[in-house]
């Protein structure tokens, strides 16, 4: 009896090996629950998905060559690395990353934790720098029927939309008249520095202009960066039709959204509800709008946000429309995780008031002799007189 004591080897390599079962039944057990508003984010990612074939196949069609090595999906949303509308150092490897059409996912989710309802206006800057982000932005406001207010800088960093024959501009148009989606730019601007376009050749700053021209935008050309800030917010109130802004999405890493490089790395990627107190150097329209409690949907990181909701960093090839934990996710098993527990209480129990009971008949009787403990000394094996 004493051997198996609780402090026995046997009986702790016993519960052992049972707690040892009971974790890998628990961890076997894990079941995919759909997260919330999945058809939401399916149907956005469907859309997204649907919009950049469009896209392939229309640049197939004009004749395009594919770079399989710098576009391994081939995707042709993949721009050169230099061109003259080129304005910033941008990595190829964020490009890549943000062709998953399940971003639209993304921006589902976070419209809906902004608060963002049918119906609601929502400013968005976008540039040239993440043609296929800006196209899961809308295709998530499609899905949500939201009003989406975009204005662009059209200037790209490497690797993004810096054709000057096919600017974002022109996919945003080429996909509204395909009825793919029903929104198009409100106003636009080169981008760039001082979203004038510095940096640029003349050359690139003017095919800049023609191509907001040719698609028939307004254009915003202010010489100094705060009034081209000021020109937006106003552009912004004269197309909410009197209704209130309910979030602010921004894309990339314009200027005048931002007001200065440094605030793109203060305001996290993902939701912000409220603004965090610091002394921004230059407001940007995305600070102006947070200091309006306005939330902001921060689009920039691209590696950390993939990370932050679940999706793939460069897939090659692309996941298809619903895959990823965004839209499902591993939860424990309640009927498997409870029994395994109760299990294992039950035997610590019984282990317990079994080694109660063994102590207190090893109170009479000295554990393998069977003699009194009051009157026997185990030290010199005679009684005690």
């Amino acid at each position: 009896m004493y051997k198996y004591s609780a402090k026995s080897n046997l009986v702790l390599s016993v519960l052992s090996v049972l707690a040892l079962l009971a974790f890998f039944a628990v961890e076997n057990s894990k079941v995919d629950v759909k997260r919330a508003w999945f058809n939401e984010k399916l149907q956005a990612a469907e859309l997204s998905a649907e919009a950049m074939e469009y896209l392939r196949t229309l640049r197939l069609e004009k004749g395009i060559v594919v770079d399989d090595i710098n576009d391994p999906n081939e995707t042709l949303l993949i721009g050169q690395e230099y061109s003259p509308i080129t304005t910033d150092r941008g990595y190829i490897e964020s490009k890549l990353t943000s062709l998953n059409p399940n971003f639209a996912a993304v921006v589902v989710q976070c419209l809906h934790d902004a608060g963002v309802q049918k119906g609601d206006n929502v400013a968005v800057a976008m540039t040239g720098s993440f043609p296929a982000l800006n196209i899961s932005a809308l295709a998530a406001m499609e899905t949500l029927g939201v009003n989406p207010l975009v204005i662009t800088s059209v200037g790209a960093s490497n690797y993004g939309a810096n054709d000057p024959w096919f600017t974002w501009l022109d996919m945003e148009k080429a996909l509204n008249d395909a009825g793919i989606f029903h929104c198009q730019s409100i106003a636009a601007s080169c981008g760039g520095g001082n979203d004038l376009g510095r940096g640029l050749s003349p050359q690139g700053r003017d095919m800049i202009k023609d191509a907001i021209l040719r698609n028939d935008i307004p254009l915003i050309h202010e010489k100094y960066l705060e009034n081209s800030i000021a020109k937006r917010m106003d552009y912004y109130h004269e197309n909410a039709n009197n209704k209130p802004v309910k979030a602010y999405i921004n894309i990339g890493g314009g200027i005048a959204s931002l007001g200065s490089a440094i605030n793109g790395k203060i305001i996290p990627p993902g939701v912000t509800e409220f603004l965090p107190g610091h002394n921004f150097p230059v407001k940007g329209t995305m600070i102006l709008m947070g200091e309006n409690n306005i939330p902001i949907i921060h689009l920039l990181s691209i590696p950390e946000l993939a990370e932050m909701y679940g999706l793939p960093q460069s897939p090659v090839p692309l996941p298809d429309p619903g895959d990823g934990e965004i839209f499902v996710q591993k939860k424990y098993n309640l009927y498997v995780a409870g029994a395994a527990t109760a299990i294992l209480i039950i035997l610590v129990l019984l282990i317990y008031f079994g080694e109660r009971r063994f102590i207190k008949l090893g109170a009479d009787v000295v554990p393998g002799t069977g003699k009194d403990p009051e009157r026997f000394d185990d030290s010199d094996d005679f009684p005690v007189l």
